[in-house]
């Protein structure tokens, strides 16, 4: 209860107050897609090349991430890894909510044997724990960050068939879906026009949350060795590369994995805002 006599912060300062913390998450992956969309102008470096001299040098103004054992600044190796790391994490997530989508789909809209038949398939996949099964698909595809890309989209379609064959049949049972049958239009129209236009909003929050597990998931397999082939930088890889560092220099595992958790963290929380704001 204010105080008579004393006015309260002004209405944008409040909003502001508020909303910080999902500014500072659009901030934090913008900034990350702009390391994968043009690396060269937030670090103009080569991050292949390092001066030996300068090796295991502590982050400073000259080297804000550090060195490595080769000297490579480390920074540099960061926002030129996430190329590759971020275009396997999309890749995932478009692979999974493309496939996910089409199936929950399918089995929301024809029901019946399709709709039993579907759904078990995405009971056997859910009851894997999807590090457990992009480990093995990957192991089954073969090195390389394409395939790890598929691996982890593959693991993640469960998640999306399930939320989307739910806002399907929400859909179907609508007033306005059961006067367009009864007036005599086409299932597929009905399909085209009322059920996906209204169902799709809450898969693509879904996305946004996924994108940051698949950074994990992308992550982990780079670290165990699945993704590209050394020196090509990945964020996984990197932490990998620095393990053996641990004791003497820190910041070789410390910092790519902060930059990690601040991706997924910055993730999850757009897709938690877009999920409330999808809600009637």
């Amino acid at each position: 209860m204010a105080l008579p006599g004393v006015r309260g912060p002004a209405p944008s300062l409040r909003a502001l107050r508020r909303n910080a913390g999902l500014i500072v998450s659009a901030a934090v992956t913008l900034l990350a897609l702009g390391w994968a969309l043009a690396p060269s102008l937030f670090a103009g470096g080569d991050p292949l090349t390092g001066v030996p001299a300068e090796k295991f040098q502590p982050p400073s103004a000259e080297h804000w991430f550090g060195t490595d054992n080769l000297g490579r600044d480390l920074y540099t190796r960061m926002v030129h890894g996430a190329g590759l790391s971020l275009t396997a994490t999309l890749s995932a997530v478009a692979l999974a909510l493309v496939a996910g989508a089409l199936l929950g789909v399918l089995a929301g809209a024809i029901g019946g044997v399709v709709d039993a038949v579907a759904m078990r398939v995405v009971d056997v996949l859910l009851s894997i724990p999807a590090l457990l099964l992009s480990l093995a698909l990957v192991t089954a595809l073969g090195f390389g960050t394409r395939n790890v890309a598929i691996a982890v989209g593959v693991s993640l379609i469960a998640n999306f068939a399930r939320v989307m064959r739910s806002e399907v049949l929400r859909v179907r049972r609508a007033v306005y879906v059961e006067a367009a049958h009864a007036s005599g239009v086409r299932w597929y129209a009905v399909l085209a026009r009322h059920v996906l236009p209204n169902s799709y909003q809450p898969v693509l929050a879904l996305a946004a949350v996924e994108f940051g597990m698949a950074v994990l998931s992308v992550s982990a397999l780079s670290f165990l060795g699945y993704g590209a082939e050394p020196p090509t930088p990945e964020w996984g890889s990197l932490i990998s590369e620095g393990r053996n560092y641990l004791a003497t220099a820190w910041w070789l595992t410390t910092l790519p994995g902060l930059v990690i958790i601040g991706v997924v963290l910055a993730a999850q929380r757009l897709g938690r805002a877009a999920g409330r704001t999808d809600q009637p």
